[in-house]
């Protein structure tokens, strides 16, 4: 327990009460994906939260190979919906897709909490080597060099190598060891363990692109056409979303850091069962929405005895080895990114000349702008659970004092305390403007979006001037960037997925929305490369340097921030004459 959690209670009940309240004005079957939904999220955002810190503090791997591998996995986990939703429309229809998905997600989830002893950094002098000892997780970690009988803090040197504090005259080592003395090493890094959490990795990846596209489908099929519960019903559960995400962060970050990176992750794959039963109970509820499209032609024997539906299991089950590969190597995201774009856009480019008017062109164009706009934005919004997690342990000053007590990872929890918040707030602010037909435009509100993330990073570098003697920023500006990247946020999300089926040609609705979600993989993929421009030499997980950290990190946010801010305002100069390629449509 710590004041995280007593304000998450706080912020809980006073949010939640009237959601509750509402879902009993919707059909039986909202509540039932209500919940499932939430732990699906509490989940995935639990193990996301301590998934930077795992690879850099117990395997050990570099900051540059670490953001790499973070990115190659949620650049699959946007990435395999696509194919997840395509099997669902197709044959297996949403219901089993999900039941599916989500056994793979427990599976994940339960394997990352499988994790083996940690890795161990030794140092080489003279042909001599000596272990680095590391204490505690995230922002409770001590690391020093084991000399003798005593161990000893190392910090920075002057000339690039380094110094070790408190060394007695007469050790075997020199206080100060120049940079080309000495060779740092990983040892004990048991490549059975790292397999099983790449096995984990992929399960969950897979797991992902059968749920996550799927369950949204279902909350529309509750609704008859017409029915103006719709839009409140799709409000009720995007606020299930955040609360699953909001406390993933706050429990699985504080488990992750007090007990264990079992138990975050454990915790994590608790709640993703939680969400399978939920989801299994209240089948009757859905009252028969999500069902295969043709329930005989899954029950067809397509290889030998083996069934149809059988068959994309064992394919999937299978596909897991293919993720396995690729979610290991950052560089394969790239040949896929390209071969993805340059084809959805072939096909963009051939359909605009041969079927469609003026008046359609212009409006895809406008939604290639716009999901264009998307990918800037969230290559940078997405820095939260890498670059800004790291930030968080290394730069931020957060208290570390029993109840007043603020893991590095519990500051994930900004974000969607912010949504649980402001999204009422922000609707209701749109919904007072539109009776008064003054409801900005899209492309203003994604200018003003991409401008209020850039602003965040912004002032970080801000922050920054007010660094302590451990170059430690006060935690209110990581607090203020991350409101400011939740106002951009509620300016941007809500409207995407509202303004891709307004514009789509009706024959082109599903790739459109096809490619919003591959913008989505996209921008995880350019956000890897920027987290990696943060990267920071380490040793056994701990910075070495942290003035330098700091550094690093003001240059990197300055001129990314700069970057959202500026394309913000080209696009709120250019909004008047990107709003009339809408042909009316608002």
């Amino acid at each position: 327990m710590n004041i995280v959690v007593v304000v998450g209670i706080f912020i809980t009940l006073i949010t939640a009460i009237p959601v509750l309240i509402q879902l009993r004005s919707h059909p039986r079957g909202l509540f039932v994906l209500f919940f499932a939904e939430m732990w699906e999220r509490f989940s995935y955002y639990g193990m996301r939260g301590l998934l930077i810190f795992y690879l850099t503090q117990h395997f050990l791997f570099d900051d540059d190979f670490a953001q790499g591998q973070y990115a190659a996995y949620t650049t699959l986990v946007y990435l395999l919906p696509l194919v997840g939703g395509m099997l669902a429309d197709r044959w297996l229809g949403t219901r089993k897709a999900i039941g599916f998905g989500a056994l793979l997600l427990v599976a994940g989830h339960f394997a990352m909490a499988i994790e083996g002893g940690p890795a161990t950094q030794t140092l080489t002098y003279a042909g001599a080597t000596y272990d680095f000892v590391a204490e505690g997780r995230q922002g409770d970690r001590s690391v020093c060099l084991k000399v003798g009988d005593g161990c000893y803090p190392v910090v920075a040197a002057s000339d690039g190598g380094m110094t070790i504090t408190g060394l007695p005259a007469t050790a075997a080592l020199p206080q100060s060891l120049p940079r080309d003395s000495y060779t740092l090493a990983v040892t004990d890094r048991s490549p059975f363990y790292v397999n099983v959490f790449y096995l984990a990795l992929s399960l969950i990846v897979m797991g992902v692109g059968f749920l996550k596209a799927n369950i949204s489908s279902i909350v529309g099929q509750l609704y008859l056409p017409g029915d103006v519960r719709r839009d409140p019903g799709f409000t009720l559960y995007y606020y299930g979303i955040n609360l699953g995400a909001f406390w993933a962060a706050v429990l699985c970050g504080l488990l992750g850091q007090t007990v264990g990176w079992w138990a975050g992750f454990g915790l994590a794959g608790v709640g993703m069962l939680a969400g399978f039963l939920v989801f299994v109970w209240g089948k009757p509820l859905l009252e028969g929405k999500g069902e295969p499209p043709e329930p005989e032609a899954l029950r067809r024997p397509v290889l030998g005895p083996l069934k149809l539906e059988h068959a994309i299991y064992a394919a999937a089950v299978l596909g897991v080895g293919v993720v396995w590969f690729m979610v290991r190597n950052f560089w394969l995201m790239g040949p896929l990114q390209a071969l993805g774009w340059g084809g959805i856009l072939a096909y963009f480019a051939w359909y605009a000349i041969r079927k469609l008017d003026k008046i359609e062109r212009d409006r895809l164009v406008l939604a290639l702008v716009l999901i264009f706009a998307s990918i800037v934005f969230f290559a940078l919004f997405e820095q939260a659970g890498s670059s800004l997690n790291q930030f968080a342990e290394r730069n931020t000053n957060l208290p570390n004092q029993g109840f007043m007590t603020v893991t590095p990872s519990q500051t994930q929890s900004f974000n969607a305390g912010f949504i649980l918040i402001f999204a009422p707030i922000f609707a209701a602010l749109w919904a007072w403007l539109g009776r008064r037909n003054r409801d900005p435009n899209p492309v203003v509100k994604f200018g003003l979006a991409l401008m209020q993330v850039g602003a965040g990073f912004l002032v970080l570098v801000w922050g920054a001037t007010y660094a302590d003697g451990a170059f430690r920023t006060p935690m209110i500006f990581l607090a203020l960037a991350y409101l400011l990247h939740t106002t951009g946020e509620l300016c941007l999300s809500p409207v995407g997925l509202s303004e891709m089926t307004k514009l789509s040609p009706p024959a082109l609705i599903s790739t459109v929305m096809a490619t919003w979600f591959l913008a989505s993989s996209a921008a995880q993929y350019i956000a890897g490369f920027v987290a990696q421009l943060t990267a920071s030499e380490t040793v056994a997980g701990q910075v070495l340097d942290p003035a330098k950290a700091l550094g690093v990190y003001v240059s990197t946010f300055q001129t990314i921030g700069w970057i959202g801010v500026g394309i913000g305002v080209l696009l709120l100069a250019a909004s008047p004459w990107l709003k009339k390629l809408a042909h009316g449509v608002k």
